[in-house]
């Protein structure tokens, strides 16, 4: 978004408004688990059409976008204000917003890229840093904070979006490589929680001589589908923990309608960029790496551009079926999540509030409603405006009134560290102290590697604070990521040591260790306790 000048030339608005009756949502088959605080523990998966944390809860992602390390700034904006960046980042969670969307662009990520616009007497700590080092300290401190961060890929250069994933100037081999980078950058990090694979695919060319991207069409360069599982399982490659997000396009056909042929029949149902998913259900996005794909439409009102349907004589009873038919039903028929990676508006429009209220309790309320992140934190969004006002520090009372009912804050520190965890043995591991229980449960598996899940239980008569877990892997396996615990490797042996905001466990009381490692499958052995053999 934020750049959409020539939205109206890529979408043919729907001449009229679906008729959709709202179907209940499907009732998933697994047990219930009891909502957690914040974002949930973990890496998240996702189970039907919810997004769930490593122990099965429910988790919805309540967030916002951040932009600018997309723009000429590679890095983001706002950082010129008086608001320092820490400062920033703890008032988007204090409002009740659990997950950081960071757009980027792939000059961003390109050896010698230099951030600007930066306030160094604000932002000292900030001056001399790549893009990459400045984002490495957002999602360190977000995720000291419980906030999660997906990363989205949406524009490959700072000049513009483009319909497809790759121009002239951008393959689609850079296009993954960077991606395979940032996966490999911040494994081992639970806040990092998946990729928005690209921003915004939309249509080209008028049909037939259609050039944009399209959704099943068979074209290898132009199905956004088929490219969306290239990247997608690249990804998955070397960091199976992510969640691959997958936008819709305009058009399914990849191309404009003719308007002017006086043939309706051929007159395409085109939507916003990146906001038609109705082709999914058909062709739906095929991952190697199952429980890993959410799908991410974008949903704009008035001020982004005048659809037929806001001028609809039923507006805005006519809203939940236009939802329905282009992504909603995704959700409502147990598919796959739906996480709205884009939504905004200024609000100039009267219409355009009752649009967002009517678009949030479509979302439904509490964890089991659908995720989002809302567009944007910034205020220099043209055509949306931001929840910060122009100093960067006081808010939109209006649009965060309607949005804050459905908000879950992030609680305490969930994220690991930034990269892959060092290979160095905890200095002053705590004395032995009881008994335990160890159980293993191999998650998954693939040709050089494999995933896990070590389930350690205090058998003794005391707590156990705070508490390490140690075991044995046979030479050639290693250490590839961890979570629930700060987990490193050293020879043979791996310890995971008690993360700050869960270091206690109590007698009776259980920690499940996840990691994945690469060699051959292999099950922890001589598991301990804090030096007590399990």
């Amino acid at each position: 978004m934020h750049r959409r000048s020539a939205l109206g030339g890529a979408i043919t608005a729907l001449a009229t408004a679906a008729a959709g009756v709202l179907v209940a949502a499907a009732v998933s088959t697994a047990p219930a688990v009891a909502a957690p605080a914040g974002t949930g523990t973990g890496y998240l998966h996702t189970n039907g059409n919810k997004i769930v944390d490593s122990t099965g809860a429910t988790v919805r992602i309540t967030g916002i976008n951040w932009f600018g390390m997309e723009t000429d700034n590679k890095t983001f904006h706002g950082l010129w204000s008086t608001n320092p960046w820490r400062g920033q980042i703890d008032k988007m969670a204090s409002l009740g917003y659990n997950t950081l969307r960071v757009p980027y662009s792939n000059d961003a990520l390109k050896p010698g890229a230099t951030a600007s616009g930066i306030n160094d007497f604000v932002n000292p700590d900030l001056v001399g840093l790549s893009p990459l080092q400045i984002l490495d300290k957002v999602i360190n401190y977000a995720g000291g904070k419980g906030m999660r961060v997906i990363l989205d890929r949406h524009r490959p250069t700072s000049a513009g979006q483009s319909a497809l994933w790759y121009t002239p100037t951008v393959s689609e081999a850079t296009w993954i490589n960077d991606w395979k980078m940032l996966a490999q950058r911040y494994a081992g990090n639970t806040t990092v929680i998946g990729a928005d694979l690209h921003n915004e695919p939309h249509a080209e060319g008028t049909n037939p001589a259609a050039t944009g991207a399209c959704w099943g069409c068979g074209d290898p360069a132009r199905d956004w589908r088929l490219a969306a599982e290239r990247a997608g399982n690249a990804i998955l490659s070397v960091q199976p923990n992510w969640l691959i997000f997958v936008e819709g396009v305009s058009c399914p056909s990849g191309g404009l309608s003719n308007v002017w042929d006086n043939d309706p029949s051929n007159d395409e149902d085109c939507g916003w960029w990146g906001g038609n998913l109705t082709k999914a259900k058909d062709f739906p996005v095929r991952l190697d790496v199952p429980n890993r794909l959410v799908y991410s439409p974008h949903e704009y009102a008035t001020s982004v551009f005048e659809q037929n349907w806001f001028k609809s004589p039923d507006f805005p009873a006519n809203l939940p079926g236009i939802w329905d038919k282009y992504w909603g039903y995704l959700y409502k028929q147990n598919i796959a999540p739906i996480m709205m990676g884009e939504f905004g508006s200024t609000l100039a429009d009267p219409r355009d509030r009752v649009w967002l209220e009517k678009l949030m309790a479509y979302t439904g309320t509490g964890v089991d409603g659908m995720s989002f992140t809302y567009w944007s934190w910034n205020p220099n969004s043209g055509d949306t405006g931001g929840i910060a006002l122009d100093d960067w520090t006081n808010i939109n009372t209006t649009k965060q009134a309607i949005l804050q009912p459905y908000l879950i804050a992030p609680v305490g520190g969930g994220g690991g560290p930034t990269g892959t965890p060092t290979a160095t043995p905890t200095s002053s591991p705590p004395p032995p102290t009881g008994g335990c229980t160890g159980a293993y449960r191999q998650v998954n598996a693939w040709q050089g590697g494999f995933q896990g899940e070590l389930t350690v239980t205090n058998t003794g008569t005391e707590t156990v604070n705070p508490w390490q877990v140690t075991w044995a892997w046979p030479a050639g396996v290693s250490l590839a990521s961890g979570w629930n615990a700060t987990v490193t490797q050293s020879g043979t042996t791996v310890t995971a040591a008690a993360p700050t905001w869960a270091g206690a466990l109590a007698p009776g009381a259980s920690v499940t260790v996840g990691f994945t490692a690469n060699g051959p499958s292999a099950a922890p052995g001589a598991v301990k306790l804090n030096g007590v053999a399990c």
